[in-house]
């Protein structure tokens, strides 16, 4: 059972994540890309929050596409928690040859909630380039609580199983091999999902930000070695002033890879929040961080090259 305490503290880190406060950010408002553009060579930022948007973004997708470009990147997956991005992403393929641009849908309740339907037709828009499924986030269960005059919310787990519906998303996930993200939902959850999920034959599947939702050590073990891919994020545990003991800082991203190994992780921004770094300059801090940190260059190219790649069927 989750306390109201702990509940309450990752609110807090969503509504961070989601850009509702940046003053740790204000070092950085916009982008200085680094003279050596093949320190993120290759690199595929797997979270890349774009305009336009219900919430104010720092750039537009073309304007990243054109970025990353710029800074050497493979690839970027735009993500929005109210509508699919499939269509946008090939958009940015069309306008911007060069550079791979992927998108998908989050299972929030502007697309109906946890909609296999929704999903089919992400995957049948002209290109493919949706490939990612994100459950619930905004209104994941986890995050919006039980608490009296809460907003409706969308479950994913009921009594110990993913709840009916996941059946047929399941099924559109796995013929499609699209990539299974376990969005906003609890690390108990999650460890319900991935189980589930790679029995009903998904392939691809990431925990998202999954220290930011509470996972400790073991969940992580457990989640790697279910098959499952753990999402690191630099917004916000990147942000310089974490404190050591924070469990989404540098240091804990560090003792979580350490423990269970790179080959388990992948890295990314979260980033396009308006105050915030630029995806480019925040990836390419984030991996300075995690070098000075011990992180070798080949755990960094698992985690920000390899992994994501193999997610999306390019390698």
């Amino acid at each position: 059972m989750i306390s109201t305490t702990t509940r309450l503290l990752f609110a807090g880190m969503m509504l961070l994540s989601c850009g509702i406060a940046h003053a740790q950010s204000k070092h950085i408002t916009k982008t200085t890309l680094a003279a050596d553009t093949n320190s993120l060579r290759g690199v595929i930022d797997f979270h890349a929050h774009t305009g336009p948007d219900v919430i104010a973004r720092s750039i537009n997708d073309l304007q990243l596409a054109r970025l990353a470009k710029q800074a050497g990147m493979r690839g970027i997956v735009l993500k929005n928690h109210y509508s699919s991005t499939a269509n946008r992403a090939e958009l940015a393929m069309q306008e911007v040859p060069g550079i791979e641009v992927f998108g998908g849908i989050v299972l929030n309740r502007s697309v109906g909630g946890i909609n296999a339907e929704a999903v089919r037709r992400m995957a049948q828009v002209e290109g493919h380039r949706g490939k990612v499924v994100w459950l619930p986030t905004a209104d994941a269960e986890f995050i919006v609580g039980h608490a009296a005059g809460h907003p409706p919310f969308v479950a994913v787990v009921k009594d110990g199983k993913p709840v009916a519906e996941m059946a047929e998303v399941f099924q559109v996930i796995a013929e499609n091999n699209l990539v299974l993200e376990t969005g906003h939902s609890s690390p108990q959850e999650s460890l319900i999902l991935i189980a589930a999920a790679k029995q009903a034959g998904v392939k691809n599947i990431v925990v998202t930000h999954a220290l930011l939702q509470g996972a400790n050590i073991d969940q992580l073990k457990q989640m790697g070695a279910m098959g499952a891919v753990i999402e690191l994020c630099f917004q916000p545990g990147g942000f310089p002033g974490a404190k050591s003991d924070s469990p989404i800082g540098i240091p804990a991203y560090l003792r979580a890879i350490k423990a269970v190994g790179a080959e388990h992780f992948l890295i990314d921004s979260d980033l396009g929040q308006k105050g915030n770094p630029l995806h480019p300059d925040g990836i390419l801090t984030f991996i300075t961080e995690l070098k000075a940190g011990g992180i070798t260059e080949y755990e960094i190219d698992l985690m920000a090259r390899n992994n994501p790649a193999k997610l999306l069927g390019l390698d």
